[in-house]
């Protein structure tokens, strides 16, 4: 039956026509057919991000019986339902099989075939939330079976969905499938990007890729030779914005980093940091420290656990780089405590490491500028896209 109230808040042009109230086994029909010719021998599993994917793959071992003869036997296109929970999943997961053209699932999934809907449009229907409190209402009250929700088959088929003229439902299945293959190509973009620079950082602090023209040998300095500490202090006056250290971005305002904005009631007595100088966060409870520089743009203050100092006789991004990849173990010996390490700076300007001159750190800093710019611009797009899956999800479907 339609009713004029299910309609949705985007829709693509030219349709207007409200989205139909139709149970599960109207448009799906339940697959049990068994394995017992043993006509697949791949045992899948449910992964909310990558799917229906192999077994051994996915938890680097089979965790299916070694007889699988009277696993379900799923095909390219089906459909299986896991009632397991998993973190951002309450009611389980629903997905296609698109990797291969069969495999095997535990008889405790349910599957099913389209018959009467887009299927795409369902991939996309069953990414979104909207089919949760339909399940939810159909399971057995009470608590769960061994971990999965407590929903027969029949039940789960009775659930209510909200469909449109499948005209819309291919619409509405190509936009959100064309947005996740462009996240999945950005994705894979990123973790290049990131790879190359892993390996560019261990082959240029090794010195086994050199930039053309340079031959000698880097030279082992303590960091003191560069470092020159910074210890202006705020007053009553100073009207600085606060500052924090982002594992992800660097310095940010500490307003971007709390959703409720500063933590500290006073401010007095706060590091000054002028545009361009560093700091670290001087305790750690993982012994890592994190190097950052304050490329905000404008001077900023930061707690007094964050050591201020600037850069000098060298080039600022190769600093940065350096600090935050070669001399890490060295900044682990180098740091105090047993639960919550401290690293002062005294002795972390103590340190040694080998460095070049100048003029080789300027084409190496400027490498790994480039670099960690592309890396941004990257994140910042893949984001945006995410951004858009997550706001077409929730309006283009009732």
């Amino acid at each position: 039956m339609k009713n004029e109230n299910l309609v949705p808040k985007v829709r693509s042009k030219g349709f207007s026509d409200p989205w139909e109230q139709r149970k599960l086994f109207e448009v799906t029909e339940r697959v049990t057919r068994k394995n017992t010719q043993l006509q697949s021998t791949l045992p899948l599993t449910i992964s909310a991000q990558y799917g229906l994917i192999d077994q051994n793959t996915f938890f680097d071992k089979q965790v299916a019986s070694r007889d699988v003869s009277g696993y379900y036997l799923i095909k390219n296109g089906e459909f299986a339902y896991n009632k397991s929970y998993s973190k951002g999943y309450p009611v389980g997961t629903i997905k296609r099989l698109d990797k291969y053209s069969e495999g095997v699932l535990s008889t405790l999934y349910i599957l099913f075939k389209v018959t009467n809907a887009d299927s795409q449009f369902l991939v996309t229907y069953f990414e979104g939330n909207k089919w949760y409190q339909e399940v939810m209402k159909r399971a057995t009250e009470g608590a769960r079976n061994h971990g999965l929700l407590n929903i027969s088959p029949k039940d789960f088929f009775n659930m209510h969905l909200f469909i449109p003229v499948k005209s819309e439902q291919y619409k509405v299945g190509s936009i959100i499938l064309k947005i996740s293959c462009l996240i999945a190509a950005n994705e894979d973009k990123l973790e290049q990007l990131k790879t190359l620079k892993k390996l560019m950082m261990q082959k240029i602090f090794s010195q086994e890729w050199r930039f053309k023209g340079f031959t000698d040998p880097w030279e082992q300095r303590k960091l003191e030779k560069y470092i020159t500490d910074y210890t202006q202090k705020t007053t009553i006056q100073d009207q600085y914005p606060i500052l924090t250290s982002s594992q992800q971005k660097g310095l940010i305002y500490q307003s971007q980093y709390y959703s409720k904005g500063t933590v500290s009631k006073s401010n007095i007595g706060y590091f000054v940091i002028p545009r361009g100088y560093f700091t670290y966060r001087s305790r750690s409870d993982n012994g890592v420290f994190k190097f950052n520089r304050n490329d905000i743009g404008e001077t900023g203050i930061v707690s007094y656990f964050y050591p201020v100092f600037k850069i000098e006789n060298s080039d600022s991004d190769f600093f940065l780089t350096m600090l935050n990849y070669s001399i890490k173990k060295d900044l682990v010996i180098e740091s105090e405590g047993t639960g919550q390490r401290v690293l002062s700076l005294k002795k972390f300007k103590n340190i040694e490491t080998k460095i070049p001159y100048l003029s080789e750190q300027k084409r190496i800093g400027n490498l790994f500028n480039i670099l960690e710019i592309t890396i941004a611009a990257n994140e910042d797009k893949l984001n945006q896209l995410k951004k858009l899956k997550k706001y077409l999800m929730q309006n283009m479907f009732v």
